[in-house]
C-alpha cells in the first residue's frame, strides 16, 4: 500500500549517479534519461513550421530503443543508451 504523500516515481526527480556495476542503478538512471528526453521531444515538436520534426523523430527512435533495452534487460545496451541519452539536448 502506498502511503499518502509518497510519490512512487519520486526517484525521477533527482538525477541518480550511475555505477556501471550495479544493474539497479543503470535501470533507474536510464529511466530518468528516458523521461528527460521525452520532455525534450515535446520541445522539438513545438518548434514552429515543423522545424523540429526531424530531431523529434530521431529522439523518439532513440527513446524507443532505450526502452526496449530495459524490457529485454540487456545491461550492455542499457549502458549504451544511457550514454547516448545523456548527450541529448
Amino acid at each position: 500500500m502506498i502511503t499518502a504523500g509518497h510519490d512512487p516515481l519520486d526517484f525521477l526527480n533527482d538525477k541518480p549517479a550511475v555505477n556501471q556495476n550495479n544493474e539497479a542503478d543503470i535501470v533507474q538512471s536510464l529511466l530518468y534519461e528516458i523521461v528527460r528526453v521525452k520532455d525534450l521531444i515535446k520541445y522539438y515538436e513545438e518548434i514552429p513550421n515543423g522545424a523540429g520534426q526531424l530531431g523529434a523523430a530521431i529522439l523518439t527512435e532513440l527513446v524507443s530503443e532505450a526502452y526496449n533495452s530495459l524490457v529485454n534487460y540487456d545491461t550492455e545496451l542499457m549502458n549504451k543508451y544511457y550514454d547516448l541519452l545523456q548527450h541529448c539536448d
